[in-house]
């Protein structure tokens, strides 16, 4: 869950070295943008700093390409700070929540995480998300950093009884520190049991020194945690990261390898992969959307969408012809234009072009042949099954 602007590229290759064109398409040079916490220590390690959804954020330190393979094989730290964090605080919070949302967070418990979506009442996206159960009356919600502001316009239009909506994302800095080395090396930063969360729980407990919420989450298919911070503890913490760290082979990494991470997984990118024109059905995210709970805002146009049959589905695919499908190339089935590539890149793990794009449902089946174009000729690539790359959670 990671939300870009996608806009026409502004930067040249030769602004970035060591970086592929393909996961630059909606970075763009830094103006007047807001910056977090750590953008200094970003620049004192080297990083790249680009627009990202109205932040100024570092795309890459030593390369996008090193960066993501750290992360599969020992353990990269991220600053997602730009995200947003939303609260429902009160009496009805839970049923509020429950209104809004299209997953089934009473089957939470307390300390328990979820993915889920805001849906429009036509059933596609205002945003994915994920949720967070502290108790009944306070739920913690993590928005895409683009979608922060008409999210939380969206749940004050929404809210009911006893509940306050607040906007709470200046208040925290979010890292996400991932891959396989990333329990050893969190581990000697606090005094949790980290072993004892399990994926998409999470509790809270002291990190370097100052108070967190420690999750075990992330969006790049790797074992990990996500850790809210106060923005005084966010240098602090990352510098003990590092110093603890550098024997495990820790790794500052950037949104560029955190785009190709995801990718690999095919985990949906808000902007991209999925829209206020996308449905959860259509995307492969149906088992975020619970039909059979109570009623929520879009279920009843899922309802018949379901009952009527998907025309289209969100599919990976492996390009045969060799080139790399950048977002937005022309996607075609039999010489018809059926839309674009939704996100492409070359997978640094696999040493293989992939992508996502939407195909109609009777197209949509594994070893399915169609063509993209790029720079005029039109490719062969192949559907095959999702993800990209087979990780085990733990």
């Amino acid at each position: 869950m990671q939300s870009v602007i996608t806009e026409s590229l502004l930067i040249r290759v030769t602004d970035v070295p060591n970086l592929s064109p393909s996961v630059l398409t909606g970075y763009h040079r830094p103006m007047s943008l807001r910056k977090t916490a750590l953008n200094a220590v970003h620049r004192e390690f080297g990083g790249k700093m680009v627009e990202f959804a109205g932040w100024e954020m570092p795309v890459q330190y030593q390369g996008a390409l090193k960066e993501h393979l750290a992360v599969r094989q020992a353990v990269g730290v991220f600053d997602v700070s730009h995200m947003g964090q939303l609260e429902i605080v009160g009496k009805d919070a839970l049923t509020v929540a429950q209104k809004v949302t299209s997953n089934d967070i009473s089957r939470l418990k307390d300390e328990q995480a979820q993915y889920s979506a805001f849906l429009n009442p036509n059933g596609t996206f205002i945003d994915d998300i994920v949720v967070y159960r502290i108790n009944s009356q306070h739920i913690f919600i993590c928005v895409n950093a683009a979608n922060r502001e008409k999210d939380y316009q969206w749940l004050e239009r929404k809210k009911q009884g006893d509940v306050q909506i607040q906007d709470s994302s200046d208040a925290y800095v979010l890292l996400a520190i991932q891959g396989p080395q990333s329990e050893a090396l969190l581990q000697q930063l606090t005094d949790v049991d980290l072993s004892q969360i399990r994926y998409y729980r999470f509790t809270h407990g002291s990190v370097a020194g100052g108070h967190a919420l420690i999750s075990r989450t992330g969006y790049t298919g790797e074992n990990g945690f996500e850790i809210y911070i106060s923005p005084e503890k966010a240098e602090p913490t990352w510098r003990e990261l590092f110093r603890v760290g550098e024997p495990l082979g820790v790794t500052a990494a950037g949104l560029a390898a955190r785009n190709t991470l995801r990718l690999e997984m095919c985990y949906a990118l808000y902007g991209n992969d999925i829209d206020d024109t996308t449905s959860p059905l259509e995307s492969g995210l149906g088992w975020i959307v619970k039909l059979d709970k109570p009623d929520f805002i879009g279920q009843e146009s899922l309802r018949e969408q379901k009952k009527q049959g998907l025309q289209r589905k969100l599919i990976g695919f492996e390009m045969v012809d060799r080139g790399i499908a950048r977002d937005h190339f022309p996607v075609f089935v039999e010489q018809t234009c059926v839309g674009e590539v939704t996100s492409g890149s070359f997978s640094p793990s696999l040493k293989k072009n992939i992508g996502l794009t939407y195909l109609p449902i009777e197209k949509a089946e594994i070893d399915q042949l169609f063509h993209v174009e790029i720079r005029g000729k039109r490719l062969q690539a192949r559907v095959v099954e999702k993800p990209f790359l087979k990780k085990q959670k733990e």
